[in-house]
């Protein structure tokens, strides 16, 4: 486990930070680093807003770095149903799932009658640095 650490709507700044801390630290930067942070973000924002007001965030590598976001509220109706085409902008908000789904590598989100698990995956680019020997 490279981190975990439970959140709320005051701490989301902070475990961002860590997490974009430990990302760096796992080999992804540029451009992927900012888009995973953002998909990651979001996550947990929708975690705050919908979820109950706090949730979980577990960070790991596998055969990519993997983030899973937990909150414990009542779940989505239709966890399938992550938007495909950029929804419209509502008060209710909406772009949060599709954001993420444009950022990540891929997204899984499940729903149960204990909350939302949305779990993001990045590989990080190979290094370009090479040996001049």
């Amino acid at each position: 486990m490279l981190f975990q650490d439970d959140f709320d709507g005051v701490r989301v700044a902070d475990v961002r930070r860590t997490l974009t801390e430990c990302l760096h630290a796992a080999g992804l930067g540029g451009p992927r680093l900012d888009d995973f942070v953002t998909a990651i973000n979001e996550a947990m924002t929708n975690a705050v807003r919908h979820g109950g007001g706090w949730g979980e965030v577990r960070l790991w590598r596998a055969e990519h770095l993997v983030c899973e976001v937990r909150d414990r509220g009542p779940g989505l109706a239709d966890p399938l149903t992550v938007p495909r085409a950029r929804p419209r902008p509502s008060a209710n908000g909406g772009m949060g799932l599709w954001l993420a789904r444009e950022l990540a590598d891929s997204i899984d989100v499940r729903s149960d009658a204990e909350g939302v698990r949305v779990r993001l995956t990045m590989t990080p680019e190979p290094s370009t640095d090479a040996d001049p020997s």
